[in-house]
């Protein structure tokens, strides 16, 4: 097999190189869409540093408080559910897993609604401690229903994770109804969108996503070993325990700093992560380097369509994305596009 310079089969390359020029298209594109009517030649001008366009506080309004924060949270949410999703499939073993279908986003959510009823958060770093705590609880939960079904069906945890969607939710749905204030404070949020998103939150929570990245890199190794089952990792000499520990860490980060400043957005890391796996099925590292760009690239691209479709309003990302991943999840299980992925025991 013909490969780059960097290893990478050709194919994988060229896939690649496309993919970070899609990005660029898309990141432009998300600069000069949306909120006030300045183009990209405005754009393009204020980051050359023109004087007559730095001039322009409306200009700069736009630019710092809108248009650039929720460029950059597409990039660190986009990431983090995709490769959040790719270790959940990896240590479930199970090509439909992600934090959405799981029920760790509705942990999350429930983490942060109890922060917002009863300690009264309303600081990034606050959400991102109580949806840290939700998605942690939402995670264990998982993990531990993934080992008690071993090599059963995918769809089984998928269920079991909808059953834990609604319990979360519940518990949400009551305790807000009890209490407007919180309520109105959550009702956009809750629909997925990052319109709401700030330099400051995304500079809060990159870190936190850095640390997660950082982890899931360390754990790749093994977690493809674990995937010819446990006892032969074991006989490597694979801690699985310790493993599935890190999982459990890494994608609650994920998880969590996503929520805190997007909301819960589902579906994203399930298409990413499954993309991502058509590329390079083995090789755990390059596909989360896939997956990661397929979820930038997907939430980038829905983020302009959302700003676009509607104008002058706007619809949450969070609802288009579900508009579009649902029949994706359905047409992939009816025509048994999981099956494959399972082929290693």
């Amino acid at each position: 097999m013909v490969k780059t310079a960097h290893n990478l089969p050709l194919h994988q390359g060229l896939l690649l190189a496309t993919g970070v020029a899609l990005l660029i298209a898309l990141l432009m594109l998300s600069m000069t869409i949306g909120a006030g009517v300045y183009g990209a030649t405005d754009v393009l001008g204020y980051f050359r540093g023109d004087p007559t366009l730095l001039a322009d506080d409306k200009l700069a309004m736009v630019i710092n408080t809108l248009r650039l924060p929720r460029t950059l949270a597409a990039l660190v949410v986009g990431a983090s559910l995709a490769v959040a999703a790719t270790l959940l499939q990896s240590a479930t073993r199970n090509p439909l897993a992600e934090p959405g279908l799981l029920g760790v986003n509705a942990g999350a959510v429930m983490g942060l609604v109890l922060g917002l009823i009863f300690f009264g958060v309303e600081s990034t770093q606050g959400y991102l401690v109580w949806s840290s705590a939700g998605a942690l609880l939402g995670n264990l939960v998982v993990l531990g229903i993934g080992l008690m079904l071993g090599q059963a069906s995918p769809l089984k945890l998928i269920l079991a994770g909808v059953a834990l969607s609604a319990v979360f939710g519940g518990i949400s749905n009551y305790l807000l109804l009890a209490n407007q204030t919180a309520l109105e404070q959550f009702r956009f949020w809750n629909l997925g969108s990052l319109s709401a998103s700030e330099l400051d939150a995304v500079g809060v929570v990159a870190p936190v996503v850095l640390i997660a990245l950082a982890l899931a890199v360390m754990l790749c190794r093994q977690l493809t070993l674990m995937q010819m089952g446990d006892a032969q990792a074991k006989a490597l000499g694979i801690q699985t325990t310790r493993v599935r520990i890190g999982v459990l860490v890494a994608s609650t980060l994920f998880t969590a700093s996503a929520i805190s400043i997007a909301g819960p957005i589902g579906f994203i890391g399930f298409l990413a992560a499954y993309c991502g796996r058509l590329v390079e099925p083995v090789a755990l590292i390059r596909q989360m380097l896939f997956s990661a760009l397929f979820g930038i690239l997907f939430l980038l691209a829905a983020d302009v369509l959302a700003r676009w479709a509607i104008q002058p309003y706007e619809m949450p990302v969070g609802t288009l994305l579900a508009a579009i991943g649902a029949p994706a999840l359905i047409a992939i299980v009816l025509r048994g596009g999981f099956r494959s992925l399972l082929s290693v025991k």
